[in-house]
């Protein structure tokens, strides 16, 4: 036998119930809930997050323009500094030039000075040994003279009036050969 067969209303579920409210209801206050405490602090936390995020790519493009800046900076006062190094290098060249020229002209000067005094040396080592053979030739001459005559001079002053003539006719030939 067949047992008959009963649908239930109740069971209908395209129709709501009083759980279904309820639910509802629970589901609502929730997002209520959730929207009111949980959402606000997340959105401030999240705004924050990306004002921090937000600053720090404005803070590496200024750090990446200083850099930039701070490079351009550097090449150039390489380059200053490259200008620089080579002019007190050229300075250094010419300063050392003009010191060599001051040695060389200081060494001819006193070369210069060295051998007008050695030639003044000389000249009165000269002197000095003409003036010696003068006397010694006088004196032979005086002997010569003596035993020419035969007669011996006895008087200091007569050798010496005789040396000083005989002196002064060589004074006049050396003069006289040196004049032509």
């Amino acid at each position: 036998m067949a047992q008959p067969q009963t649908v239930l209303a109740a069971s209908n579920f395209l129709v709501p119930n009083a759980t279904f409210i309820a639910e509802l209801v629970a589901f609502v206050l929730i997002l209520v809930i959730i929207g009111k405490y949980i959402v606000p602090p997340l959105q401030k936390v999240m705004r924050d997050r990306q004002e921090l995020i937000e600053r720090q790519v404005a803070d590496s493009e200024a750090a990446a323009k200083r850099l930039a800046e701070a490079e351009a900076d550097y090449q150039k006062a390489m380059t200053e500094a490259r200008t620089q190094a080579a002019q007190i290098r050229e300075n250094a060249r010419a300063e050392a030039q003009s010191i060599v020229e001051q040695m060389r002209t200081s060494a001819q000067e006193e070369s210069a000075r060295i051998v007008a005094r050695g030639e003044e040396q000389l000249a009165n080592q000269r002197g000095a040994i003409v003036r010696e053979l003068r006397a010694e030739v006088g004196t032979l001459a005086v002997e010569l003279a003596e035993k020419i005559i035969d007669q011996r001079l006895s008087d200091d002053a007569q050798v010496s009036a005789t040396v000083d003539s005989f002196i002064a006719g060589l004074d006049a030939q050396d003069r006289a050969g040196s004049a032509t």
